[in-house]
């Protein structure tokens, strides 16, 4: 099999190099950037010098005939139509960008800033969070991969929202991200001097991932339900931590015995007996829960970690292309070395 990363110059991208490289099951021969375009991959990384790929030179624009799976690494605006043309040329298209997660179309315009103009296509597009809808992902042409925070919040709630075990319809959420989720672009906020030694929420009251979250939440649990997401920047360069609050009638020992009874079976999935921390997932596909219950209020506390790149996004990816492949859904995502 042939594989596009467009947009490899990206942290996302980069993350899939290092993956992929592992296949000798397929090949990549294509990958893109405008930035680097003309350039060796060695020549734009050199920490690729030795790696199987390093002459492979990027190119500007995406051929959409000549690979057989495409890995989408570009913002929405570009995705949305690039799936577009992959999906008349019959192609397997994992999507990174947020272009086809959310299936109300009307979600865009206010927190994407553009029109949705293929409806027909956000209906064939699959929700690729393997552990919700694994079945719907064998089968499918168009992998809209989930975000970051959505990952991690998502995976700490399913057991809750799948068994109607949500009292209220108002979930709270506080996350941590490393400064990697804003990608490679400049900002000033995310410069050394402004992000060393320093913490801050951001996008308080609106963020792009809360609808996400509860649109995917809705089709778990058949139910409308509000997201009162607040986001958080803390200095590391990766890795994301969500604490998710909600109110349940479960006691503390039937909260434990429900995540166990979900999970036990789930590779990706470590449950623990302790809260969890960012620097256990690093460099990992792995997610990390921990459930507790505050019996004088009756509200649930999950805490949910992740490495934001990772199983956040591109090792989440790969996981996405084995089960389309036929492959061991671990295949080459195991054993993975963490980072210091």
């Amino acid at each position: 099999m042939k594989v596009c990363i467009a947009g490899a110059s990206g942290y996302t991208g980069i993350e899939l190099l290092r993956i992929l490289e592992l296949y000798k099951e397929i090949e990549i021969n294509q990958i893109t950037s405008r930035q680097y375009s003309g350039k060796a991959l060695k020549e734009a990384f050199p920490f690729f010098n030795k790696s199987k790929y390093q002459d492979l030179i990027f190119a500007e624009e995406v051929d959409a005939t000549s690979s057989d799976i495409y890995f989408l690494c570009l913002p929405h605006e570009p995705s949305l139509e690039l799936v577009k043309t992959l999906f008349e040329n019959n192609k397997i298209i994992i999507d990174l960008s947020a272009a086809y997660r959310i299936k109300n179309k009307e979600v865009y315009p206010e927190y994407y800033g553009f029109e949705h103009r293929f409806p027909e296509l956000l209906e064939v597009a699959v929700y690729g969070l393997v552990e919700v809808f694994r079945n719907d992902i064998k089968s499918a042409k168009i992998i809209a991969n989930p975000g970051c925070y959505p990952t991690a919040t998502i995976l700490g709630l399913y057991p809750l929202a799948k068994e109607g075990k949500i009292q209220d319809d108002t979930i709270i959420v506080n996350a941590l991200s490393g400064i990697s989720g804003a990608g490679r672009h400049l900002k000033e906020d995310f410069m050394y001097p402004e992000s060393f030694s320093n913490a801050y929420a951001y996008n308080i009251t609106k963020h792009r991932h809360t609808p996400e979250m509860e649109d995917v939440i809705k089709r778990i649990s058949d139910k409308d339900v509000k997201v009162r997401f607040t986001p958080h920047i803390i200095p590391v360069s990766r890795g994301m931590l969500s604490t998710i609050t909600v109110k349940t009638d479960l006691s503390k020992k039937q909260l434990r015995d429900l995540y166990f009874d979900y999970y036990e079976k789930e590779y990706f999935i470590r449950l623990q007996d302790r809260p969890v921390r960012i620097k256990e997932v690093l460099g990992t596909n792995f997610c990390d829960i921990f459930v507790d219950k505050d019996e004088k209020t009756g509200y649930a506390v999950i805490t949910s970690a992740i490495d934001n790149l990772s199983k956040g996004a591109s090792f989440q990816a790969v996981q996405n292309m084995n089960i389309i492949l036929g492959f061991e859904e671990s295949y080459n995502l195991k054993n993975l070395p963490i980072y210091p």
